[in-house]
């Protein structure tokens, strides 16, 4: 059944409404939910996985109602990788990980076996015995995904998961979320176009706590044909000139020319010619199709 949310709104002591009568329904497989810093995705996840009380509205996961006596029961169901991570700096990755499975109350020989599973998935089984204070940033991440998925969660919620991972480190980690998503839920939120592109064809859109966009990527790239340009020029102040008009989504110097593709609800005023929209392209454009 998934997750679905209804209304919801999250507003705290200061008044700041970080979540704003917002309804989504999230479906099995990966689902992308894509957002500048301070959209609002974070609060939104906290809300999800039962860290934080919504100020009103519903959630249901798998028609089980969020209130506070089914916590725990929601809980058994989902698995969290947060933005901030800091696990236990003085044990080793493999005790790190077994104190987390024991913390989780899956039996100890299943707890290894799948923790030997994913070690070499995420390329750190050398790493096991180091202790996680000696671990990089990226490999911290790739140990806090783990503990997300020991509990084999049927619902897994994943902030920003390949922050600080090299090329190969985030096709990796990408692969094995989409593989762990056959059957399940995986809500990947991350201010990172590319990593969507690769892995979901749902997806939404937020900004300012509401959601500007949820469905299908391939009718989000339809909806920004024809608001993307192409033009070519030499001249820097027309450069300048056509910054303050138009969102620019790439430049490209091609020669003595620099290419620039420009985001547009009509045809810029300067000599271009329309092309197709990357999901990048198709972003800025909802993004900012209000103003």
């Amino acid at each position: 059944m998934g997750m679905k949310i209804e209304d919801l709104t999250v507003t705290f002591r200061n008044k700041v409404t970080a979540v704003n009568h917002a309804d989504l329904e999230i479906p099995k497989g990966v689902f992308g939910l894509l957002g500048e810093n301070g959209a609002g995705k974070t609060t939104l996840m906290r809300v999800l996985t039962t860290v934080l009380s919504p100020t009103s509205g519903r959630v249901t996961l798998d028609g089980i109602l969020y209130t506070e006596k089914n916590y725990e029961k929601i809980r058994r169901k989902i698995g969290y990788l947060p933005q901030e991570i800091d696990l236990y700096p003085g044990l080793s990755v493999q005790e790190c990980l077994e104190y987390m499975g024991d913390l989780s109350c899956i039996p100890r020989q299943v707890c290894k076996e799948r923790i030997s599973y994913y070690l070499e998935k995420t390329n750190l089984s050398e790493q096991r015995r180091k202790k996680m204070k000696q671990l990089s940033g990226g490999m911290k991440r790739r140990v806090g995904l783990i503990q997300a998925l020991l509990n084999d969660p049927e619902f897994l919620i994943v902030d920003e998961p390949t922050t600080g991972l090299d090329p190969e480190e985030r096709i990796r980690i990408r692969n094995l979320l989409v593989d762990f998503s056959e059957g399940r839920t995986v809500l990947f939120s991350t201010h990172v176009v590319e990593d969507l592109a690769a892995t979901c064809n749902q997806l939404a859109v937020m900004k300012h706590g509401k959601f500007l966009y949820a469905g299908n990527m391939k009718e989000l790239l339809e909806q920004a044909r024809g608001h993307v340009w192409i033009c070519k020029t030499k001249e820097g102040g027309t450069v300048r000139e056509l910054e303050k008009k138009y969102h620019v989504s790439s430049k490209q110097y091609t020669g003595e020319e620099l290419q620039m593709k420009l985001i547009s609800e009509t045809q810029p005023q300067v000599e271009c010619s329309p092309c197709e929209a990357t999901l990048e392209d198709a972003y800025i454009y909802i993004a900012n199709k209000e103003r």
